[in-house]
C-alpha cells in the first residue's frame, strides 16, 4: 500500500500529535547520532515536548557544545559590527561628497542666469561668458537643423500638391471635348427642331384653289 503525502500542518488529534512526537523524536535522535558517527561532526540537538519535557543528544559534551556555539555567534558579531561600521561610514562619505557636488551645480546655475555675480572675479566672468557662447552656438545649430527640416517637409507637400494640380489639369483636359460635344449636338438638335417646326407649323388661310396657286409659286 502506497503511504500518502503527509500534510504539514499542527496535527488536531492529542493522542496521534503524541505517538507522532515520539517516533518524529526518535527518529531525529537516530539520525544526529549517524551523522555525529558518521562525518565526524559535533553534533549537538535539543528537543523540548510539547508539555515541556527535555531530550537531547550531543557527540561530545553539551556544554562544551553549547560554549563552542555562544564563542562563535560573539565572533560572527564582532566580524559584523566593524563591516557595518565601515559601510555607515562609506555612506556618510558618499552623502556628503554628493550634497557638495548638488551645491556647486546649484550655484553654477544661478550664475549661468545671471545670479549672484556679485562674488566672481573677473577670470570666473569670462569663463561663464564663454559657457554662455557655447550654449548659444549648439542651440542656434539645432535651430538651423529644425528649420532645413521644415523647408524639407515644406519642399515635399509643395512638390506633392503639384502633382495632383497637374493630374486634375489633366482630368479636366480629357473631360472638357467630351462636354463640347455634347454642347454641339444639342445645339444641331435644335436648329433640326426649329426647322421642323417651321415646316410643319407654316399655315394657309383660304379656298383650295388659292392654296394650290401659292404652293406652285412656291
Amino acid at each position: 500500500m502506497v503511504r500518502g503525502k503527509t500534510q504539514m500542518r499542527r496535527i488536531e488529534n492529542a493522542t496521534r500529535r503524541q505517538v507522532t512526537f515520539s517516533k518524529r523524536r526518535n527518529g531525529l535522535l537516530k539520525k544526529a547520532f549517524e551523522l555525529s558517527v558518521l562525518c565526524d561532526a559535533e553534533v549537538g540537538l535539543i528537543i523540548f515536548s510539547p508539555r515541556g519535557k527535555l531530550y537531547e543528544f550531543a557527540s561530545s559534551s553539551m556544554q562544551e557544545i553549547m560554549e563552542r556555539y555562544r564563542k562563535h555567534n560573539e565572533d560572527v558579531q564582532g566580524e559584523k559590527q566593524p563591516v557595518e561600521h565601515n559601510n555607515m561610514q562609506n555612506l556618510k562619505h558618499e552623502t556628503t561628497t554628493l550634497m557638495k557636488k548638488i551645491e556647486l551645480l546649484e550655484t553654477s546655475k544661478r550664475k549661468l542666469l545671471g545670479e549672484g555675480l556679485g562674488s566672481c572675479s573677473f577670470t570666473e566672468l569670462q569663463q561663464i561668458e564663454h559657457q554662455l557662447e557655447q550654449s548659444l552656438n549648439v542651440i542656434r545649430a539645432r535651430k538651423m537643423e529644425v528649420f532645413r527640416e521644415q523647408i524639407g517637409r515644406l519642399k515635399e507637400n509643395v512638390k506633392d500638391l503639384s502633382s495632383e494640380n497637374a493630374m486634375l489639369e489633366k482630368f479636366d483636359d480629357l473631360e472638357q471635348p467630351k462636354a463640347s460635344s455634347a454642347e454641339d449636338q444639342g445645339e444641331d438638335l435644335s436648329i433640326e427642331g426649329s426647322e421642323k417646326s417651321d415646316v410643319e407649323t407654316e399655315l394657309f388661310i383660304g379656298l383650295p384653289e388659292c392654296r394650290t396657286k401659292r404652293a406652285l409659286q412656291n
